[in-house]
């Protein structure tokens, strides 16, 4: 009998193990355990009060009858609040925990993909706006799901009726008294409706172009919103039948008014400038206002993303803004006005006593605000976040975005929400090496703690153990430089938080949201500027550092493969970069693994993996595979690729097989149309494992995977690994040994190694690869536990 064990990629190389004494074997591609961080607070379970669990919820609306509906996103349901005294009683109304489809049907029999947004109308019906199945559905008072527009697994900006209609990414949504719908299609960076006519529902776009992002008040197609990763996001409907806009990547509120058959926007508040100061119109200032809502006197209130409520009430012609709740701190602490906190503010809602609702969506609770401004929290339990150094899960992380590591195998962690460059050591101590743990985030160059982020993703770290930083919210690149026991932060390339797409030299170079960031060999940072659309470099120069555009054309989002401006992008994610200096891409809204392939002065950019327009989790080859908005990817020392499939919640590896990329599943379990629901915070080996959005990732140089998990707010560690099972049925030769054959790069040294526990590794054989492979043999002696083969340094 022969056993053929599957590929282990150890060490950023292959090497194929071949087993051939007939041993109980299981193939086990990686062990993913938790190296930092408390997950905790997220759930899926009906309860009173604390007893319930939501997973981001993002939404919220009240009925007549103060019921609250909720958007529950990462557990794909629309979820029920209803009072009982004092208390608040949570049901799942709507689609099955953790399950991810777009089915229609009646109440856990329906599907739903990350559904984000919420609206009633006068009958009691609930329409959502189903983000990742780019379709809005309707759901009943009794739990009937229908599919009114769009068609699921197709995004684009189609105007038309019914499943011919396309969207991109809707969010948010709201509905006048003739049951128009009015949808944010955030990925496209439009406002759409969609009109009852008969029995069909016919979709217009009203304001903005696809694709097409600015700060402009103009006249329909005119229009333009900000771009934060997706453009407008939450939208309310006035009692004269304007439009309030959430415009999140402009910090601004808008209106759209009606005028015959166009729609004219103004700009209501906010002057497209981050902060949280208060004033009158564009005197105050927004931090990436997420929810809008009105009241029955027209004031409205706003959930602002630097952990605020904030009312904007009409004082004649002008607008007065305020705040309400928070204090920009990050907490989960119930009070007065600003003593309390709040964590991750996304929707909101007011019922007809003035009590407004906010989903809070990091703590994964339900906040109530009363007119007296007293906030409680009515729903949920809080998930651990935090800024506390410690080791293991002493530790807290507050939504960690990019990783790399050094040398050394120690890792380094862009701790976005919390503004913090943080260090976790071999043994799982953390230490927050630079930036003050402020979730306002700031724009300072300094040493240590006096230095100042805004949402710092990824990261990339030379020979010398300097760390370069793109800081996304201040659209900026930093490197932060170790001095003696010191670190010093420097701004080398971006504009004090200013938006553009101008290539230069230092601060005269201006970036939009850059969420990928890798380096080469001589020292070149490659950035992936997510709101621009464009791959740029910034090579060092003397003292200077240049930048300049490589792909894409700024602001034009788009698939398609070609030469420099050429090609198109939308909004790439990760890059990382080969030996050879050919760059590879999430393409996260494409659903696409790109090639940057450098040829003389040109680059030029092919599509390996996915195909644009088509997402799901399908392994495969090219264009047969399927992914849920990548984010992260990077690459092993034998050109492997691994991504971390964020909508999917698994973790993927692409492998050259000559011209070809195939595609396969490391971790994780992808989430198939109408199964069971494969999200969460579990350690386990391949398939068992389960993840909460995981966004960067980064190879060790002892072949681990180091994964920060941001639904989670931890940091994973992937042993890759085989397990033989010898305990339940031992070998079944003779003497109890196991032959297998080993074939990796002619030359290189094979270590097998033996691990109890998957953290202490003994090694038990070095083998010589030779061109033909190696067969070797295990002792009988050799007890039951985890095996692993990689490549010596």
């Amino acid at each position: 009998m022969k056993n053929t064990i599957w590929p282990s990629l150890l060490a950023s190389a292959m090497l194929t193990l071949t087993g051939t004494a007939g041993a109980q074997s299981i193939y086990t591609p990686y062990a993913f355990t938790n190296l930092a961080g408390s997950p905790g607070g997220t759930g899926n379970a009906d309860g009173i009060g604390s007893e319930a669990r939501f997973s981001n919820p993002a939404s919220v609306a009240v009925d007549a009858a103060t019921n609250l509906y909720v958007a529950d996103e990462f557990n794909d349901t629309i979820r029920k609040m209803t009072r009982e005294g004092t208390n608040w009683m949570v049901t799942t109304l709507a689609g099955s925990a953790r399950g991810i489809g777009s089915s229609d049907g009646t109440n856990s029999v329906a599907r739903f993909n990350t559904p984000s947004g919420v609206a009633l109308d006068g009958a009691g019906n609930i329409y959502v706006a189903d983000q990742s199945s780019c379709t809005i559905r309707k759901v009943t008072p009794n739990g009937v799901v229908t599919t009114l527009a769009g068609s699921a697994n197709q995004f684009g900006s189609k105007d038309a009726s019914n499943s011919v209609a396309r969207f991109n990414r809707p969010y948010g949504l709201a509905v006048d008294s003739a049951g128009n719908i009015f949808v944010a299609d955030s990925g496209n960076y439009t406002i759409r409706e969609i009109m009852p006519i008969g029995t069909n529902w016919v979709v217009t776009t009203i304001a903005g172009t696809a694709g097409q992002t600015g700060n402009y008040d103009g006249t329909n197609g005119t229009i333009r919103f900000g771009a934060f990763v997706n453009g407008p996001r939450s939208l309310a409907l006035d009692n004269s039948g304007d439009l309030i806009v959430a415009d999140v990547g402009n910090s601004t509120i808008r209106k759209l008014t009606p005028s015959g058959t166009n729609w004219i926007a103004s700009t209501l508040a906010g002057n497209g400038f981050i902060g949280t100061a208060n004033g009158t119109n564009g005197s105050a200032q927004f931090y990436n206002p997420y929810g809008v809502v009105l009241d029955n006197a027209g004031d409205i209130y706003v959930t602002d993303g630097d952990n605020l409520i904030r009312k904007i009430t009409a004082l004649g012609t002008n607008w007065v803004v305020t705040t309400l709740a928070g204090n920009t701190a990050f907490g989960s602490v119930d009070g007065v006005g600003t003593t309390a906190e709040f964590n991750g503010l996304e929707g909101v809602a007011v019922d007809g006593a003035g009590n407004v609702y906010a989903a809070d969506a990091i703590n994964n609770t339900i906040r109530m605000m009363t007119p007296a401004n007293l906030v409680t929290t009515i729903a949920g339990a809080v998930t651990h976040y935090g800024t506390n150094d410690g080791v293991g899960t002493a530790a807290r992380f507050y939504a960690p975005f990019g990783v790399t590591t050094d040398a050394a195998s120690n890792v380094y962690v862009g701790d976005q929400s919390a503004n913090l460059i943080r260090k976790i050591t071999r043994d799982g101590v953390v230490t927050s090496l630079a930036g003050n743990g402020d979730i306002s985030g700031g724009n300072t160059d300094g040493t240590n703690h006096s230095a100042t982020f805004r949402q710092p993703s990824c990261l990339a770290v030379d020979g010398a153990g300097n760390i370069y930083v793109a800081d996304a919210g201040n659209k900026e690149i930093r490197k932060v430089m170790p001095v003696g026991t010191n670190w010093s932060v420097v701004t080398i390339a971006g504009g004090s938080g200013v938006s553009g797409s101008k290539d230069g030299t230092n601060k005269t170079a201006q970036f939009g949201f850059c969420y990928g960031l890798c380096m080469d060999a001589a020292a070149n940072l490659y950035v992936a500027d997510t709101d621009n659309q464009l791959i740029r470099r910034v090579s060092p120069v003397g003292t200077n550092w240049v930048v300049t555009t490589l792909a894409g054309k700024a602001g034009q989002s788009g698939s398609a493969d070609g030469t420099n401006k050429n090609a198109q992008f939308f909004s790439p994610y990760g890059i990382t970069v080969d030996s050879a200096t050919n760059l590879y891409v999430a393409d996260y809204q494409n659903m696409t693994i790109r090639k940057i392939a450098p040829s003389g002065t040109n680059w030029i950019v092919t599509t390996i993996a996915g195909s644009a327009g088509f997402f799901g989790s399908a392994d495969g080859t090219n264009a047969n595979a399927r992914f849920l908005f990548p984010q992260g990817i990077t690459i092993d020392r034998a050109g492997n690729l691994y991504v971390s499939d964020g909508g999917n919640s698994t973790i993927r590896r692409l492998s050259p097989v000559g011209t070809n990329w195939v595609v396969t599943t490391l971790g994780g379990s992808a989430r198939p149309p109408d199964g069971a629901g494969q999200a969460g915070a579990v350690d386990g080996v391949g398939s068992a494992a389960r993840f909460n959005s995981p966004w960067a990732l980064a190879v060790g140089p002892d072949g681990d995977l180091y994964i920060p998990d941001g639904g989670e707010n931890r940091i994973i560690k992937g042993i890759p690994l085989f397990l033989f099972d010898t305990a339940a049925t031992g070998f079944t030769t003779a003497d109890g040994s196991f032959h297998f054959r080993l074939n990796g790069p002619p030359g290189s040294n094979a270590v097998v190694q033996l691990s109890a526990d998957l953290q202490n590794w003994a090694g038990m054989q070095t083998n010589r690869i030779p061109p033909v492979g190696l067969t070797t043999t295990l002792p009988g002696s050799n007890a039951a536990g985890f095996y692993r083969a990689l490549l010596a340094p």
